[in-house]
């Protein structure tokens, strides 16, 4: 059993990417710069958007970032986008979600043009995804999972690899990207309405996992030499730790990982990969915007 060590890629990325900036900079005299908007203050969203700005800082991307009360309407938050979609110095901006109630997701994602919409999220970069066009801002996790598996020399042409979660951020998403023809994978998406769910996973050579429950996945649901990408993050109850929980992925590890050729572990493994590939679509905007 191998780990798919996730820092370790992203790390590499990271790399690659100050390279490239310090490039830019020199040639062109651009930094590449994001603005996150965050509405509220969501432990969870505090803690991703800290994490994406140490990124920025550390690869020498600019990064600002706009906090808005958790009463903010629908209006406010578009007329700020407004502000930045029309910025010349601002290459990619990316809405942290979830967003409070009363305000339409799909309608702030797809406020972002296009061409700033670093997280991939609007109907118009959707669209591209699935048409396979180049200039396709594709969403950062499941591009993420897309680099851990070709980077570890995972045979992803002609293998079946089952999609269990279908939500449009990743299931959708990242089952478009294996089926697509620099990929060729032949693809089953599973969900909550899946009869014997076991028996096609269990046909899985790459099984990638995004339910949203802790250990859902178990040991007699994947086949043995399967490579499986869990996704999953969720908090649960831990009385040894100091905040009182631990974070565990949708995966039972434990007991599913001496059967896999490869695994990715939670944390470590696909998180990482998801801040990364933000930063890809950052530069990418930059050099395209330039």
């Amino acid at each position: 059993m191998q780990l798919i060590d996730g820092n370790q890629i992203a790390g590499q990325i990271f790399e690659d990417l100050k390279i490239s900036t310090a490039r830019l900079l020199a040639e062109k005299n651009i930094v590449p710069h994001i603005v996150v908007l965050r509405v509220g203050n969501d432990p969870a969203s505090v803690s991703y958007v800290k994490r994406k700005e140490k990124a920025a800082a550390e690869i020498g991307f600019r990064s600002t970032i706009k906090v808005l009360p958790e009463t903010a309407t629908q209006s406010e938050l578009e007329a700020l986008i407004d502000i930045y979609n029309a910025d010349p110095a601002v290459h990619g901006i990316l809405i942290q979600s979830p967003l409070p109630l009363g305000i339409d997701e799909t309608a702030i994602f797809n406020r972002v043009v296009p061409e700033k919409d670093v997280d991939g999220f609007s109907t118009v970069n959707v669209g591209k995804l699935v048409q396979e066009l180049p200039d396709a801002m594709v969403p950062c996790t499941p591009a993420g999972i897309m680099e851990l598996l070709r980077r570890t020399g995972t045979q992803i042409k002609g293998a079946h690899a089952v999609v269990v979660g279908r939500s449009q951020i990743v299931g959708k998403a990242i089952a478009n990207l294996l089926v697509a023809h620099d990929a060729s994978a032949t693809v089953t998406i599973c969900h909550s309405a899946t009869k014997d769910m076991a028996a096609i996973t269990r046909t899985a050579d790459i099984l990638i996992v995004a339910i949203g429950k802790p250990h859902f996945v178990r040991a007699d649901m994947v086949k043995a030499g399967a490579v499986v990408i869990d996704v999953g993050i969720n908090r649960v109850p831990d009385a040894s730790k100091k905040n009182g929980f631990r974070l565990v992925g949708d995966v039972d590890f434990d007991n599913v990982a001496p059967l896999c050729e490869r695994i990715t572990p939670v944390p470590g493994g696909v998180g990482p990969m998801t801040v990364a590939m933000l930063m890809k679509n950052t530069f990418k905007a930059a050099t395209r915007l330039a």
